[in-house]
């Protein structure tokens, strides 16, 4: 009986002492906490992936965190990295914001300078070994810019892609939003029930419910040009950079919708990592631009 003790303490020893090393040897997903030494390790475990979330700093309404944007890019990329590894870039708040320049906490830099710092960022992600470079955003005033300068990386040969994740509402989802939805859908645009909600799940400590009512996110429809586009829009429509109805926020709202795009920047991540066509056609593409007359 003594030695059937000593065998099952010593599998005991064994596993925790196992279970330590393998914790020990995790790696870490965020590019500012690794070591250079785990530098191979990590390029080899992300298929040379790399994610860069973009976020802002701006007003959120009255009540939900300047840098809201951020919080829940950097969030959906450090969950969804725990079950499909990348590398994450750390902190990335620099994109088009001019429309809120108006508001105390936005940081909004000039045009080229945005443009250049996206580009020289992508350059040097990649030269630190990784091909593959996965934006992830929520901000609602960079997609149309993202858009763009991935169009761009067609003007010359690279060696890296840039992806850009968009993920799609499925019926299902659709439908269990709607169910716990309790303000106009159509107008819940910035720091609204929704937004409001996502940051409210993820931090619950920065976000100030009973200030949510002290301004209007109503649309004030102070310019209407049909079929035309303008810069002043968002001010016209929104001049208290606040849509929507931030004091119907819930955490089961918040909850469904952060699970939504954290399993559906998980599965992009997977099908990113196995991916080989992307940069086989890029480099085909340029072959023939090559051999063109």
């Amino acid at each position: 009986m003594e030695n059937k003790y000593k065998i099952n303490l010593g599998l005991i020893l064994l596993f925790l002492l196992i279970s330590g090393l393998a914790k020990a040897q995790e790696l870490h997903s965020r590019w500012d906490e690794l070591t250079a030494s785990e530098w191979p390790k990590a390029l080899a475990l992300s298929n040379q992936t790399c994610v860069l979330p973009i976020g802002i700093l701006e007003k959120h309404g009255p009540h939900v965190p300047i840098g809201s944007d951020l919080i829940q890019v950097r969030e959906w990329a450090a969950r969804a990295t725990k079950q499909e590894y990348a590398v994450v870039f750390p902190d990335y708040f620099y994109g088009q914001i001019n429309e809120a320049r108006h508001q105390y906490g936005t940081f909004a830099l000039p045009e080229r300078i945005v443009w250049d710092l996206l580009e020289a960022t992508c350059d040097e992600i990649a030269r630190n070994g990784f091909t593959k470079i996965v934006i992830i955003n929520i901000h609602g005033g960079n997609p149309e810019l993202i858009q763009y300068f991935i169009q761009t990386r067609l003007e010359k040969q690279r060696n890296y892609a840039v992806y850009f994740f968009e993920p799609n509402a499925d019926s299902a989802y659709v439908k269990k939003m709607h169910a716990l939805h309790k303000s106009d859908i159509e107008g819940d645009q910035h720091a609204g029930e929704r937004e409001t909600s996502t940051v409210l799940y993820l931090r619950p400590d920065l976000v100030k419910m009973d200030s949510a009512n002290n301004e209007s996110g109503a649309n004030q429809k102070r310019l209407n040009i049909p079929n035309v586009y303008t810069a002043i829009w968002w001010y016209a429509d929104y001049p208290n950079h606040y849509a929507g109805e931030g004091a119907k926020a819930s955490m089961e709202l918040g909850k469904l919708v952060n699970e939504h795009y954290i399993n559906s920047f998980i599965a992009a991540l997977k099908a990113i990592k196995a991916d080989t066509k992307t940069l086989e056609l890029q480099n085909e593409f340029f072959n023939r631009v090559k051999g063109h007359p």
